[in-house]
């Protein structure tokens, strides 16, 4: 159960999604909820992670949060300790992968700005909400990324695709990209043959993983389209089948 939290704005309805909202609508909140997701994070962490929030106001939202009963310090009593999800901060998983999920589509049809952040750590999360089992092979095989050294790997058992953080103990397939490639290829504004063509993207491993990798998370195969559509699940960009991709060894 939700704990009183200190004095703040409310929508005043009975309503489900407006209780929700009165806990996490404020600006910043779901963001320290996705970083705290990937794992638990030191203040300074938190910080670094989101640039432009400012030191008062992180510490204004963690102790709002920890008051809500979302997250928990690791040492209490040290503002500047880390941070973890309870149970309930835990439960905004799926919530937080579809927005992340609507997120790809709005961004696919929005002009690129360079100066906009990426950082590696938001790599796992992006593929964990690109991802549809429905499109997973029947074959079991495990995809490992690795972006800017954040590793992490996908593994499909039975038709069912899940991620995991760290290195596989014996992927299928290895792709190695920069955090800058990795989410203009999940905005849609790279095409994912042309990056590994030209070397943005690394691939080695088995050649025929390479098709089933990109299909499961909507950027091969069948799911092609122009880079401003968003039919489906998520825009998806045009190029060549991803069947004629060269994996390097």
């Amino acid at each position: 159960m939700v704990k009183q939290a200190r004095e703040r704005r409310t929508y005043d309805q009975e309503c489900g999604l407006a209780y929700a909202l009165d806990v996490v609508g404020e600006r910043w909140t779901l963001l320290i909820i996705r970083e705290l997701l990937l794992r638990p994070r030191r203040y300074h962490e938190l910080l670094s992670a989101l640039p432009g929030i400012g030191t008062n106001l992180l510490a204004d939202r963690l102790a709002f949060l920890t008051e809500a009963g979302l997250i928990e310090p690791i040492e209490p009593g040290r503002r500047t300790g880390g941070y973890a999800l309870t149970e309930l901060g835990r439960s905004l998983h799926e919530s937080i992968l579809g927005l992340a999920r609507f997120g790809l589509i709005v961004g696919a049809n929005q002009p690129h700005r360079p100066s906009m952040a990426v950082r590696p750590a938001w790599a796992a999360l992006a593929i964990e909400a690109m991802i549809d089992s429905s499109r997973a092979s029947d074959i079991d095989e495990v995809y490992q990324f690795d972006v800017d050294g954040e590793v992490f790997h996908v593994s499909v058992v039975g038709g069912h695709a899940s991620t995991h953080a760290g290195p596989a103990e014996n992927p299928t397939l290895v792709a190695i990209t920069d955090a800058r490639t990795f989410f203009d290829l999940g905005m849609r504004r790279v095409d994912p043959i042309e990056a590994v063509v030209s070397g943005a993207v690394r691939v080695t491993g088995s050649p025929a993983a390479v098709p089933r990798c990109l299909r499961l998370i909507g950027l091969g195969g069948s799911d092609h389209a122009g880079p401003g559509s968003a039919r489906g699940t998520a825009a998806t960009p045009g190029g060549a089948g991803a069947g004629t991709v060269t994996t390097r060894r």
